[in-house]
């Protein structure tokens, strides 16, 4: 089967699990999009990615396909730990090793004393929060649409510690209000901490961060910006942030190994001497019997354990999103979101849930009378990767809405528009049957 395109006509497969759908393998944007990409480029980024060729993989959001350096780089490492040993395949691959820390570093637009190296974002923001002494009455400043794991630490925080958690008031647009969030950091000076999703996981919204930013750079409030799924999607540059601290991972649109993240420390917040709660030896050396002196760089954030191989994974997904050009690539799937909201909105039923002034490379929308893990589980079996997004993942924001559940469909930049006509298709077969 072949799928036309203007004058163009270019080749299809079959995934396993979809017999008779046939999935465009090259071709450039097509008029519906909003830039022109090479079509050979958009072939030679399909064809380093292995798990194009078995599934329209349009759950980016979630964790991305892996590219073949990337998933190379882990084999080789467990393949020379296996033989030379563990601490000693370390020793033998420290230039490698730092050279991941460079890298990502490069990503944030910092240097490589101001990351560490983290087993998830969740895991950093973890760390990043415990080098605050809450106490009873203090205050912390979030938003409506902060991540779920967040949330819930927040909450904690609240019930063990006696925070007051606050969350900032969204623009009529939606998004946080950064002058909302100056209001509130004017009206609670015990306000301790702001933490930020860039952008949310169950929708489309991309914030204000730097607004934020400038906020609390303003009333001198620690600042943390959780860019879980902004890394490998959107430009990073922590110094325009006015962040002291940023987490991500590795496994969204950075394309990296699940399991991995980082933490971004700044020179601020190294000189205060910010330090974790449970530091370890890792971070810290014994120097007496009753003292211990934190090392002077972010490694002070790390754990003593560490994955080497996932390491030289996550630096080798760094330069390969660096190498692909981060905001060509990221207009790519913002523009395949683009169109996919449009589209997905013409459904029957359909109710497209993104808002916000900019939008991101996540697209969710809900169907009326549909649970969406089921209509996730139909698209599974027909080899399409999506992901049901639950009320509870953002309570304040589709809880608000009344919004029970919602598809989530992510694409980067390695999809094409042709996947985009398959996941429409399928969905008026699925909507069609009842």
């Amino acid at each position: 089967m072949c799928l036309h395109r203007g004058s163009q006509t270019h080749a299809m497969y079959s995934p396993p699990g979809a017999p008779g759908v046939a999935i465009q393998t090259t071709g450039a944007y097509s008029s519906r999009g909003a830039m022109m990409i090479d079509e050979r480029q958009i072939a030679a980024w399909r064809a380093e990615t292995p798990g194009c060729a078995h599934r329209v993989h349009l759950n980016n959001a979630g964790a991305a396909l892996m590219a073949q350096r990337v998933s190379g780089a882990i084999r080789d490492y467990i393949a020379l730990e296996t033989t030379a040993g563990g601490y000693e395949a370390a020793d033998l691959r420290q230039e490698q090793i730092a050279g991941s820390y460079a890298a990502v570093a490069a990503l944030c637009g910092t240097t490589a004393e101001h990351i560490a190296i983290t087993s998830s974002a969740t895991a950093a923001f973890v760390q990043a929060a415990s080098t605050i002494d809450f106490q009873p009455g203090d205050v912390l400043v979030t938003s409506r649409l902060d991540y779920t794991s967040y949330q819930i630490q927040y909450l904690s925080l609240a019930e063990r510690c006696g925070v007051t958690v606050v969350h900032a008031p969204d623009l009529p647009e939606g998004g946080i209000d950064p002058q909302g969030v100056r209001e509130l950091l004017r009206s609670h000076p015990r306000c301790r901490m702001v933490s930020v999703s860039w952008i949310p996981t169950h929708a489309g919204t991309i914030q204000d961060v730097a607004g934020v930013g400038a906020a609390c750079e303003e009333f001198g409030v620690p600042y943390h910006v959780d860019a879980c799924q902004a890394a490998g999607q959107l430009p990073m540059d922590v110094g325009a942030l006015n962040c002291d601290y940023l987490s991500a991972t590795g496994r969204k649109f950075l394309r990296g190994p699940r399991g991995t993240g980082f933490l971004y420390v700044s020179e601020r917040a190294l000189r205060r001497g910010d330090r974790p709660l449970y530091i370890d030896m890792r971070g810290a050396r014994w120097s007496s019997p009753h003292a211990f002196e934190p090392v002077p760089d972010a490694r002070r954030f790390e754990e003593w354990e560490f994955a080497y191989a996932l390491v030289l994974g996550l630096g080798e997904a760094a330069r390969h999103a660096a190498e692909a050009g981060i905001e060509r690539c990221g207009a790519r799937a913002h523009a395949l979101a683009r169109e996919a909201r449009e589209r997905l909105s013409a459904l029957p039923g359909a109710t497209v849930l993104d808002r916000g002034r900019h939008l991101s490379a996540i697209a969710t929308v809900a169907f009326e009378g549909r649970d969406a893990k089921d209509v996730a589980a139909a698209l599974a079996v027909r080899g399409i990767n999506t992901v049901a997004t639950l009320r509870w993942y953002g309570m304040l924001d589709l809880g608000a809405r009344g919004v029970e559940s919602a598809l989530r469909v992510s694409p980067h930049y390695y999809n094409t528009s042709a996947e985009i006509d398959l996941l429409i298709a399928a969905l008026e077969e699925i909507l069609a049957s009842g």
